[in-house]
């Protein structure tokens, strides 16, 4: 009995296999240590090989690729329902087996190796913002504990961290004031390190065809076209632009039934940090539009009109997103047009 599909359940040290032959038949549901993986799968036949889209699922997939295998990565929501009961390895490579064949089943393109060492710059710095967020917070606490209260923002924080450095003259004990000033000296090397993140992500922005192409759009910045570039790569893998926005989560959860269509609210499904970056982009179009209308596309002053502005941020992060993907898929550059 020769197998032909493989559904692969990954883990740290135990991976579970799961194969069957073209007519459903199982031939083997068994565990297999990770130094023994690449040598059980060099001994079959070239397979269909289903995997969650998980940690490590690309690295797995380009290994599987390389030795000849045709490799597949689905969203674990979408393998779920294929699970029949009970929570085991051997339940979830079968299910993962049963859903890799389903002709109406959604994949995630693997992303190369320079994708991976790209985003690994975007998470980092992610990290550095929240613990600076975090430190920022605590220098805001410990000086209200004293009665000294600073500005709203990270502006007014930067701007009174500097201040203490040169003039700590606030009236607290020393105690803490050593502790304000250790806190300070941290914030700044955290800020000094996001600042040099962000040149790494110009840099790059520069260099990419692609993402040079997606900063024409109005509101996107290198950060978004950079992370864009890294995530989704050339966006072929989205039939369209509204299908690249629902990925987003920027359109509502259709809840029809009966006939009748019922839309709910925006369903914040998809990659949080692009559609965080994506409505940030929108949003410092809105301020602007306020300042300096003749600086905005036509089309968001007429949004603006008709909509709240938060739904107007929505919305046009949902615009802004189908034409990145027009733009990523067609090799063309953004076009302003009036409507």
């Amino acid at each position: 009995m020769e197998v032909t599909t493989i559904g692969l359940d990954l883990g740290k040290d135990v991976f579970q296999v799961h194969g069957i032959t073209a007519d459903g038949t199982v031939v083997f549901n068994r565990s297999i240590r990770r130094k023994q993986l690449l040598n059980f799968f060099e001994t079959l036949p070239t397979c269909l090989v289903g995997i969650e889209a998980c940690g490590s699922a690309h690295h797995w997939a380009h290994e599987l690729t390389a030795i000849g295998h045709d490799v597949r990565l689905m969203p674990a929501v979408y393998v779920k329902p294929y699970v029949k009961r009970g929570k085991t390895d051997a339940v979830d490579a079968e299910a993962i087996c049963e859903a890799v064949t389903r002709p109406t089943m959604r994949f995630v393109a693997v992303k190369s190796k320079e994708q991976q060492a790209l985003l690994t710059i975007h998470r980092v710095r992610q990290l550095i913002v929240r613990q600076k967020t975090q430190m920022l917070n605590v220098i805001r606490g410990l000086l209200r504990e004293f009665g000294h209260v600073i500005g709203n923002g990270p502006v007014a924080s930067m701007r009174f961290i500097k201040a203490f450095q040169t003039d700590n003259c606030l009236d607290m004990p020393d105690v803490a004031k050593s502790m304000l000033k250790t806190l300070c000296e941290q914030v700044i090397a955290l800020d000094e390190r996001v600042t040099f993140y962000d040149k790494l992500i110009e840099y790059h922005s520069r260099i990419d065809e692609r993402a040079k192409r997606i900063r024409t759009v109005p509101g996107v910045g290198p950060i978004t076209a950079s992370a864009i570039v890294a995530t989704i790569g050339d966006g072929k893998q989205f039939k369209n632009g509204r299908e690249f926005a629902a990925w987003l989560g920027l359109t509502p959860l259709n809840r029809s039934s009966g006939g009748k269509e019922r839309l709910g609210r925006i369903s914040k499904k998809g990659d949080r940090y692009l559609r965080r970056l994506l409505v940030i982009g929108m949003t410092s179009q809105v301020q602007r539009a306020r300042g300096y209308p003749e600086r905005v596309p036509p089309w968001i002053m007429q949004l603006l009109e008709r909509k709240p502005v938060r739904l107007a941020t929505i919305a046009m992060a949902n615009k802004a997103a189908r034409i990145i993907w027009a733009i990523l898929t067609k090799d063309t550059y953004y076009r302003q047009t009036a409507a």
